[in-house]
């Protein structure tokens, strides 16, 4: 019997290794797996590669991370949301390294990673920092960007409804990069608002499908 209803974070994360590539969904605070970020902080894994839209705000979440000093690189298009000051020291610091992009062109290197493409073109960035040291081309009087797939070993993503399958559903604009990095991920692990039963997610509303999910847990599981 397929089960991946796990009881605690810690259980869920024991598989993230030192120096691991983590995909972190969510859109400023909304639909961020703050549990799952604490648990990792507890775990004191290190060098930690984070990929996410924002580099985390106040103490917690990916600036809990930050602060701990287990953070070695942010992937990411929005650094400085309000807040940021722990992103921020770290960076005037060097104590943390940032690749920064445009969202779209996150949001599209995570898709092409998910869909097993390769690189791809996009005008977005011509002619600006963003193009530094990348491949340029100019097709039909347009200019272009090579940009690679964007992978990561894991994902922790907070998605509201789970089934034991995996299957989920996002509330709202919680949906945001989730399904996306659960595709572009070696191992995908979900804090669910609500675990339900097989069949209680309607086919036509499963967001991400199980097969993309590694391992769930219940948001207010304990953290041991």
């Amino acid at each position: 019997m397929i089960n991946k209803i796990l009881d605690t974070h810690l259980e869920a994360l024991e598989p993230i290794q030192d120096g691991a590539s983590i995909l972190v969904g969510g859109f400023g605070d909304t639909a961020i797996p703050f549990e799952l970020l604490k648990s990792l902080e507890i775990l004191g894994r290190k060098n930690l590669v984070i990929i996410s839209n924002n580099a985390g705000t106040r103490e917690v979440g990916i600036a809990g991370l930050i602060k701990n000093k287990q953070v070695r690189k942010v992937i990411c298009s929005h650094p400085r949301p309000p807040q940021s000051d722990v992103f921020a020291n770290a960076f005037r610091a060097g104590e943390v390294e940032l690749e920064c992009m445009p969202q779209g062109t996150l949001a599209e290197r995570l898709r092409a990673a998910g869909a097993g493409l390769g690189p791809f073109f996009t005008p977005t960035g011509y002619g600006t920092r963003v193009a530094e040291n990348k491949e340029t081309r100019v097709i039909n009087g347009v200019g272009y960007v090579l940009e690679d797939p964007l992978h990561g070993d894991f994902a922790l993503i907070r998605a509201h409804k789970a089934d034991r399958w995996g299957n989920l559903t996002y509330r709202w604009a919680a949906r945001n990069f989730s399904p996306a990095m659960c595709t572009a991920s070696k191992h995908t692990i979900v804090q669910a608002d609500q675990i339900v039963e097989l069949g209680d997610i309607h086919p036509e509303h499963v967001m991400t499908a199980g097969i993309f999910v590694k391992s769930v847990v219940l948001a207010g599981a304990r953290y041991e």
